[in-house]
């Protein structure tokens, strides 16, 4: 009502500088001016202000293709929030080339020092990190790992502000955004890839030779299956992943009961859950609440399907002191049939007996020998063929950037560019000005090198 009242009122300048000899005139004139000084000057420096935010370019050897956002993705950005500056740095390895964002009219900036915001994809190497901003990426820190302690150590001496992907969840503990979607859909398609290879049977292209997912979906057809049994776990992004694959490949799906007790005429698989495949070793009613609190509690039962199958596509979460799927004495049991394993988790030395290390995008089968426990010939009788590629989304990265920039631009931009009233922000915040914050105290000791 007063700034209507002071702007409106019925007087230009000169006006009001030839009756400012009278109180009310002198009183509007200098409100006015004090309004536009507001209007115009504070504004103009509220726009100087605003966030800007820098794309980085993969720096981590072996290199990625990936990206946060696509060229597309950028312009809906900046359509989305007209207030933000997004500008991309410039890469020679990167999927999108340069080219495909100067075309939609995306900056491209060499220097992000004057970025306010830097997000990536994977871990940045320490000669590469700016002092006092905001990255975002997968730092691969939060359990302690041995290997990026330089890192953290790196980020906290530079007073940057960590905000971790696997951190972000919304208020219910449920992750916000990931890759596990298309680790499972590659994966998926490198376990039939193995399955043909070991037996002879078809012969496929490999995903990462492959222009995109559509293309690498056109080697479905190629895909000739015997009457066997597929085992595959997992109900999270990386099992949905799977499952996507598997029902466009056209195995039919049937019931744990069906799986266990009949015979079929065509490929079929079966999709087990927690409870399938572990049970409380005390016989007392399991469940998953029960089964989360006391995994020590449960012993498994997985080789009541394992003595049915030979193919196992492993997408299940795995946690500390829960039983092992198989072990390696299991793998020497002649009801243990099983012997092609397309480990999308890659649990090495783990849930997985036959996981004895990561494989490669560039080699990515290698043989176990359940009677030596060491690796072999896949293609040797009783050898059981494993894929344990541990950089899998790496394979389609541009089906894959794309499917992460939506639950970006989704989930995660408007908590940074609006209102966090979730904390979602905060809570993946693993370190800022100097020190680790309240949500990640437990990794002191391994800050300081205790651990």
């Amino acid at each position: 009502m007063i700034y209507k009242f002071i702007f409106h009122c019925p007087f230009t300048i000169d006006q009001e500088f030839k009756l400012n000899n009278q109180n009310f005139f002198t009183t509007i004139y200098h409100l006015r001016l004090t309004f536009y000084y507001l209007h115009f000057v504070l504004l103009d420096d509220s726009k100087r202000s605003q966030m800007k935010i820098g794309i980085l370019r993969e720096g981590k050897t072996p290199p990625d293709k990936r990206v946060a956002l696509s060229p597309a993705q950028c312009v809906q950005v900046q359509e989305q929030y007209p207030e933000l500056e997004l500008v991309v740095q410039p890469s020679p390895i990167r999927r999108f080339i340069d080219a495909e964002y100067l075309t939609l009219g995306v900056n491209m900036q060499e220097n992000l020092s004057d970025c306010d915001v830097i997000i990536g994809v994977k871990e940045v190497p320490k000669k590469d990190l700016i002092p006092n901003k905001t990255y975002f990426y997968f730092s691969h820190t939060i359990k302690e790992q041995p290997y990026n302690r330089g890192l953290l150590l790196k980020m906290i001496d530079l007073n940057i502000r960590m905000i971790d992907y696997e951190t972000l969840t919304n208020a219910n503990g449920k992750r916000l955004i990931g890759f596990g979607r298309y680790a499972g859909i590659v994966g998926c398609y490198n376990g039939f890839l193995t399955y043909g290879k070991r037996t002879g049977a078809y012969t496929l292209k490999e995903a990462n030779l492959c222009d995109d997912r559509k293309e690498m979906e056109s080697e479905f057809s190629k895909i000739k299956l015997p009457a066997i049994k597929i085992i595959v776990t997992g109900s999270g992004r990386v099992g949905n992943g799977v499952l996507e694959v598997i029902n466009g490949i056209g195995v039919k799906e049937v019931s744990k009961e069906d799986f266990l007790n009949k015979e079929f005429d065509q490929a079929v698989f079966v999709h087990l859950n927690t409870l399938d495949y572990n049970t409380r070793i005390d016989g007392a009613e399991d469940s998953k609440p029960d089964f989360y609190a006391n995994p020590k509690e449960y012993r498994s039962d997985f080789m009541k399907y394992a003595r049915l199958s030979e193919f196992f596509i492993a997408g299940h979460y795995y946690s500390a002191d829960s039983p092992y799927l198989f072990t390696r004495e299991d793998t020497k049991s002649a009801d243990f049939k099983i012997r092609t394993v397309a480990d999308v988790s890659c649990d090495i030395d783990g849930p997985v007996a036959s996981t004895v290390r990561p494989s490669t995008i560039a080699d990515p089968i290698y043989g176990y020998n359940p009677l030596t426990e060491s690796e072999d010939d896949f293609t040797k009788p009783g050898v059981i063929a494993v894929m344990a590629v541990d950089n899998l989304p790496c394979e389609l990265p541009k089906d894959a950037s794309e499917d992460f920039g939506q639950e970006l631009i989704k989930h995660i931009l408007p908590c940074l560019l609006g209102d966090d009233t979730d904390g979602v922000i905060s809570r993946a915040t693993i370190c800022e000005n100097g020190k680790l914050t309240k949500y990640y105290q437990y990794l002191n000791k391994y800050v300081e090198g205790i651990c």
